[in-house]
């Protein structure tokens, strides 16, 4: 294997160009020792609400988090289920799982790998509450085709909206789509703090204020604990961090496009399968995932060429050993199934250097040849 010489993602690239407003920002933080919540989360909350086009955004630790305070003020609790793709990261079903609910995953459509509006419908039983669509890899999930579902039935639609941060569907920004919008900013997503971080998204005030309550251990006045809550509060120095992050997130977002749509249009192997993006949404390339028969064969051949690629995800939920007393069996969910034996993520981050792009590209036509 040789030495690695263009990365997945190299985050030290934004670091270096930008870390004296990232140092300035950290300091007035330490500064005023607004750590936990305050001033510098709360900035951030209403900066990041007039980005996604909502009232609110209620700032959380994590995305994870995000999704399970979602699912509480959505009303979700024992005995109910929730529609999730069966393709996604795994902390979608966490959030469900967490509040005594079940998880009922739904297969992927065989092109965009997105959740299958077509095959929920089987899937709904008196116990249904809602559906979490996830914007996975960036593009944003059929929500017209999932919404119709949903009124049909009266269930709510959630977003998943961690890898899909200023992702437009029908030109509306997501996480403004259905009842709430869920976001992580984990390093390497396309807007991320230095460390952990997430928000929820939404247009009724009375969810705001529900999630701002559980965030902050149940309380509306300090030490008058209303329900039981959690310590999930978004921290200040990431609050400043993400204000500093989301004045160029969309120049990053247009470098990601740029960068994505060349891999679209000049990576023409026919042993490599892409992502299909319809024309009624604006995906943000938070991931480059290709489908390969051969998936060990090429990750071999890109790393002797010096290049890093990973998996997302080599293990549908479904399949997971955390849900395995669902009963899911292989071949309940065929096309997240084949994704998952077949994807590699490709090296695409906003700083990528031209000559970087290039060379993946060259690569990638030349693999088999």
């Amino acid at each position: 294997m040789s030495e690695i010489r263009i990365k997945r993602i190299d985050l030290t690239r934004d670091y270096e160009a930008h870390h004296r407003e990232y140092q300035e920002a950290i300091e007035r933080v330490c500064r005023e020792t607004a750590f936990s919540g305050g001033k510098f989360a709360d900035t951030f909350d209403r900066e990041f609400a007039e980005y996604v086009g909502v009232p609110y955004a209620c700032g959380v630790n994590n995305g994870t988090s995000a999704l399970h305070l979602a699912m509480l003020a959505l009303g979700v609790g024992a005995g109910d289920e929730v529609i999730v793709p069966a393709n996604t990261y795994i902390a979608t079903a966490w959030g469900v799982s967490y509040t005594g609910a079940v998880p009922v995953f739904v297969d992927c459509t065989p092109d965009t790998w997105e959740i299958d509006p077509e095959r929920i419908e089987a899937k709904i039983t008196p116990r249904t509450k809602g559906i979490i669509g996830v914007h996975l890899y960036g593009q944003p999930f059929d929500y017209a085709g999932v919404s119709a579902v949903a009124q049909k039935h009266g269930l709510f639609v959630a977003e998943d909206c961690a890898q899909a941060h200023g992702a437009k569907f029908r030109g509306r920004n997501v996480g403004s789509l259905g009842e709430m919008g869920c976001f992580s900013f984990y390093p390497g997503k396309n807007l991320y703090a230095f460390g952990e971080g997430g928000s929820i998204t939404c247009k009724k005030e009375s969810y705001y204020r529900h999630m701002t309550r559980l965030k902050n251990q149940g309380c509306d006045i300090r030490y008058y604990h209303d329900e039981i809550g959690y310590n999930y509060r978004l921290e200040g120095l990431q609050g400043a961090v993400l204000s500093v992050s989301l004045k160029y997130l969309p120049q990053w977002t247009r470098r990601r496009q740029e960068i994505g749509h060349r891999y679209l249009q000049e990576i023409r192997n026919p042993l490599i399968t892409m992502q299909v993006h319809p024309d009624n949404t604006e995906p943000v390339f938070h991931l480059f995932v290709i489908q390969v028969e051969e998936r060990d064969k090429f990750l071999a051949y890109m790393a002797d060429a010096g290049v890093e690629c990973n998996l997302h995800y080599p293990v549908p939920c479904h399949l997971q050993k955390a849900y395995a007393h669902l009963e899911y069996r292989k071949g309940d969910c065929p096309n997240a199934e084949a994704l998952a034996e077949h994807c590699v993520t490709l090296p695409l981050f906003p700083e990528m250097r031209e000559n970087e792009i290039a060379r993946v590209i060259a690569l990638c036509n030349e693999y088999g040849v």
